[in-house]
């Protein structure tokens, strides 16, 4: 990730479709001088992501016409979205998601019923403003202080899942621009 130009704030997608929770998470950000624009579905996700090319996205799986793991095979394979930073924010339990998004690339994990406001705060600033970290010694693994001290928080070094991939809901098409 290239750091910011110096008078531009970092910016944050939103792809959630709660919107008090969308708004909850963007009104904190913002006071912590970030900019950030919000998606309640996955279509509107992607022009966001594409547009502004963030330094984040906070990524819902369960948003309507596109799911988030769309969205994110979507931007891991195109030049504008290959390298921005995802953090998965969901009601599904880690091992109930597609097996698909460690391999595409996540930042990290978590429920977001087991979450406190402060601990998105403490997830965005671990990644896009991470605290200097010592040399790792022997075979443990150094993780950003912030996402440490979220307990609900499940940093992608933790586990590999292994599911089937999900089937296309009813109604749907199933791929973006379809």
């Amino acid at each position: 990730m290239v750091a910011p130009e110096p008078n531009r704030k970092q910016t944050i997608v939103i792809v959630e479709d709660n919107n008090a929770l969308a708004e909850i998470y963007k009104t904190r950000l913002e006071l912590l001088d970030y900019t950030c624009f919000v998606a309640e579905n996955g279509i509107v996700g992607l022009y966001f992501i594409q547009k502004e090319q963030p330094d984040l996205v906070l990524l819902d799986m369960m948003v309507p016409d596109i799911p988030g793991d769309q969205i994110l095979a979507k931007m891991r394979s195109s030049t504008w979205g290959k390298d921005i930073p995802v953090f998965v924010i969901s009601n599904l339990n880690e091992a109930d998601v597609p097996t698909n998004l460690r391999e595409l690339g996540i930042s990290g994990y978590a429920v977001k019923a087991n979450m406190t406001d402060d601990e998105v705060d403490r997830i965005v600033n671990g990644i896009l403003r991470p605290s200097p970290q010592p040399e790792p010694t022997g075979g443990s693994t150094v993780q950003s202080p912030a996402i440490a001290e979220a307990p609900n928080v499940a940093p992608v070094v933790e586990q590999e899942v292994h599911m089937p991939p999900p089937e296309t809901p009813p109604g749907t098409t199933g791929g973006f621009g379809q």
